[in-house]
């Protein structure tokens, strides 16, 4: 059996992945986050104050790469862990002064990157391979 990684859309998706993250690294380095720590930030922007199991299940992580990442965002001075109201095992993370600061430059580079790659699409091209990439995750979620 012969491979053409030149049309795996596995190859291809997962080198796509490799360019967004090293641009949006590039663009977010002066604001002190890592690409890592964009999705958790994503989620505490829109709505802060979650658990660490709310953001496992809504970004669908590992439990210990979650772990690591928030070990890294409390380290950093992005988040603040704060006890549980009805939960005494649970913490509850919130977003610092510092990660609120940084909100609209953080989307304004995430916003950035997409435009660049996105520069040669039409918007009806946009919105297609938008659909597309969201069918694609949600079939291999339900597989």
């Amino acid at each position: 059996m012969s491979f053409d990684h030149t049309t795996s859309a596995g190859y291809l998706l997962n080198y796509l992945a490799r360019l967004f993250h090293e641009e949006l690294r590039k663009r977010i380095e002066p604001l002190e986050i890592v690409p890592g720590q964009f999705p958790a930030l994503l989620l505490l922007w829109q709505n802060d104050g979650q658990t660490q199991k709310e953001l496992v299940d809504k970004l669908d992580l590992e439990q210990a790469t979650m772990a690591n990442t928030l070990s890294r965002m409390e380290r950093d001075g992005l988040i603040v862990r704060k006890v549980h109201p009805t939960d005494g095992r649970a913490k509850i993370i919130c977003l610092s002064e510092k990660a609120q600061a940084i909100q609209q430059e953080a989307y304004k580079a995430a916003s950035e990157v997409n435009d660049v790659a996105l520069a040669d699409f039409s918007e009806d091209e946009r919105a297609r391979f938008l659909q597309y990439l969201q069918r694609i995750i949600a079939t291999l979620k339900d597989h």
